[in-house]
C-alpha cells in the first residue's frame, strides 16, 4: 500500500534529524574538553545563564526529568563547579551557584558554543539562519 506520506519530508522527523546533527556537533566540544554529558553541559549552561536555582527550576528551564538534573548536579559538583545554599526563606530548599571554576568552565564553554554557533552561521548564511532562528521561535510558542 502507497500512501503520500513521506518520512523524509515530515516536520518532526525532519527536526529531530537537524537537532541531533547540530546537537552532536556541539557535544563533541564540551565531550572532549570537559568530558561532560549532555545533561551536566545543560546543567551549566542553565546555571551560567540564570544563576542561582533549585533543581526544580533547572528542570523547568532544561526540560530534563529531574533524575538527570541530580546526577549531572552531583557530578558537577563533584568537580568542584557547583556549589549548594540553604534558601534563606525555606531551609528546605536548595539554591545551586556555579563557583569561580564553573564560572570559568561556563565562559570557555560559552566561547566554543559561539564559535560553533558562528560555524552553522557560515553554513547558513545569515540570512537563512535568522530566518530559521524566527521559525524555531514561533514553533516553541506552539
Amino acid at each position: 500500500m502507497k500512501t503520500e506520506f513521506d518520512l523524509h519530508s515530515f516536520l518532526p522527523f525532519l527536526m529531530h534529524h537537524a537537532s541531533e546533527k547540530v546537537s552532536f556537533g556541539f557535544r563533541d566540544i564540551y565531550r572532549d574538553q570537559y568530558r561532560m554529558t549532555r545533561s551536566e553541559w545543560r546543567v551549566l549552561a542553565t546555571l551560567g545563564q540564570y544563576g542561582a536555582l533549585t533543581a526544580t527550576e533547572i528542570v523547568t528551564h532544561t526540560g530534563l526529568h529531574k533524575t538527570k538534573v541530580s546526577r549531572a548536579v552531583f557530578s558537577i559538583e563533584q568537580r568542584r563547579w557547583l556549589k549548594r545554599h540553604q534558601d534563606e526563606q525555606d531551609r528546605r530548599i536548595q539554591r545551586l551557584e556555579l563557583t569561580s571554576q564553573g564560572q570559568s568552565a561556563f565562559a570557555s564553554l560559552c566561547k566554543a558554543g559561539i564559535t560553533y554557533d558562528q560555524k552553522v552561521r557560515d553554513f547558513l548564511g545569515e540570512d537563512d539562519f535568522s530566518r530559521l532562528s524566527a521559525l524555531l521561535t514561533k514553533l516553541n510558542d506552539l
